[in-house]
């Protein structure tokens, strides 16, 4: 290269170098354009941003420069997004033709006055909240903490509740909450000032349409990393399951109501949109036997109310990955003989280390029938050993008998009955066809002992292959 042509090309570089620090670029950018263009260029990560342009051909360096001189940064979003704990929430019914403009915007800045007044709002950090009024509600960004916005919903329950005390129906203000987790883009708007915009915001005020009056709705972003933090947020975090929203996504909803520091919040009315339920059973029964089997599987039932049938239900699964892909959830397909909601079934699934694990999501919510995955807290390793899942639940069984399906292939199997002392049992063991429901009795019995108040049924198998079922009858 000549003289000329070395200074030409080092005045583009430089020029080159300038741009992409004003855009933000770095030389894995430039690596990255070399191979898409195809260039002739012998450059590594090892190199200066500098080295890797001067080792590049001419034209090469003429066309990067073309194209980052053509980029626009007047419209480019910011390179990095900030997340907030949301809280969105409306007045239900505020345009109602019914309803004057004078009575409407009395009820907003009512509700604007109620919000200003809570402790959780009162106390929020300027420098870490966004607040941004939306006509007849706001949404309000915390980047500390994801309990602010359920606190938030808290008290302005609270507050609401002795507002509408004295209040007509049509003066009552009934409002709608969305709880969520998720970044959004810092931008600003037509007044100069600082605005957002993003997933965190969208799904807030996606989740908070689904509600209807006294609706405290919350994704399950929000509700696994809140729920853990003291038990009360536990004890009013209700999973819903599976609801769509706009654009055929689906969502997984928790119902936030109950009693907590002596207020009622919430309702148990479920949302208005209809719950997407699609049994996953079969299909992820087969996926199991290809993915792992149980080292061991021990089921626990423990019979707490005889007039009832109540039982307390625990199982514990020793499995092992056979797969060669790391496996991160675990499904569960449960039925009962009595209907039952959700929250009433007290479920909890740990694992080997006593962390509680996360629903990731509701399949089916049926009276009689739950279909739903759990996250492991860490995934589950090809071949690996001594890890287990234990899943306890509570839920009658009035009919005496209780059905086990593998999912797949067992090495040992446990099952334990405790029933109170003054309980007659007759203990049965059947195997039951999958195919006609025939059952044939197993030619081992299960063991009955006595101890103190309780009468104990056990009974142990071993290798037993994918899909067989056992009924157990007392």
């Amino acid at each position: 290269m000549s003289k000329v042509g070395s200074v030409q090309k080092n005045a583009e570089i430089a020029e080159i170098m300038g741009l992409m620090e004003k855009l933000d670029k770095d030389k894995y950018w430039i690596i990255e354009q070399i191979g898409k263009a195809g260039a002739n260029a012998a450059v590594t990560p090892a190199m200066s941003t500098f080295e890797i342009l001067k080792a590049c051909p001419m034209n090469f360096i003429s066309r990067l420069s073309r194209s980052l001189k053509s980029v626009n940064t007047e419209f480019e979003p910011p390179k990095y997004t900030k997340g907030y704990h949301w809280f969105f929430t409306d007045i239900v019914a505020s345009a109602n033709p019914d309803i004057t403009t004078d009575d409407q915007t009395r009820k907003i800045i009512a509700l604007n006055k109620l919000i200003h007044r809570t402790s959780a709002f009162k106390h929020r950090s300027a420098k870490s909240t966004i607040i941004l009024p939306t006509g007849d509600g706001v949404a309000i960004g915390f980047a500390d903490s994801p309990e602010k916005p359920l606190l938030l919903a808290i008290e302005l329950h609270r507050a609401l509740t002795e507002y509408n005390l004295d209040k007509s129906q049509r003066n009552r203000i009934d409002v709608r909450v969305g709880l969520d987790t998720g970044p959004v883009y810092p931008i600003v708007d037509l007044n100069g000032k600082k605005n957002v915009w993003g997933p965190g915001i969208i799904y807030a005020r996606r989740i908070m349409d689904l509600g209807r009056a006294r609706s405290i709705l919350a994704s399950d972003r929000i509700a696994n990393d809140i729920r853990r933090l003291r038990p009360e947020y536990g004890r009013i975090l209700h999973p819903l399951g599976n609801y769509p929203i706009k654009h055929g996504e689906k969502i997984m909803i928790y119902n936030v109501y109950g009693n907590i520091y002596g207020t009622e919040i919430g309702t148990k009315k479920n949302p208005l949109a209809r719950r997407v339920e699609k049994s996953q059973a079969a299909r992820e029964f087969g996926k199991s036997i290809a993915a792992f089997f149980f080292e061991k599987v021990e089921i626990l039932l423990d019979i707490v109310d005889p007039k009832t049938m109540m039982t307390h239900h625990t199982w514990v699964w020793h499995v092992v990955n056979k797969s060669s892909e790391p496996v991160d959830r675990v499904f569960y397909y449960l039925e009962g003989d009595v209907p039952r909601d959700f929250p009433d079934l007290n479920l909890k699934v740990t694992d080997e280390a006593g962390r509680e694990l996360s629903l990731q999501s509701l399949d089916v919510n049926k009276p009689l029938k739950k279909e739903f995955f759990v996250k492991l807290a860490k995934p589950l390793k090809p071949d690996q050993k001594g890890r287990f899942v234990k899943l306890e639940y509570d839920w009658e069984e009035p009919d005496r008998h209780f059905l086990y399906r593998f999912a797949s292939d067992c090495k040992k199997f446990r099952f334990h009955l405790a029933a109170p002392r003054d309980l007659v049992v007759k203990q049965k063991v059947a195997k039951i066809s999958p195919e006609t429901g025939d059952k044939t009795y197993a030619s081992t019995p299960a063991a009955v002992k006595y101890t103190g108040k309780k009468t104990e049924v056990e009974w142990a198998g071993s290798d037993i292959p994918a899909f067989d079922a056992y009924r157990f009858d007392w």
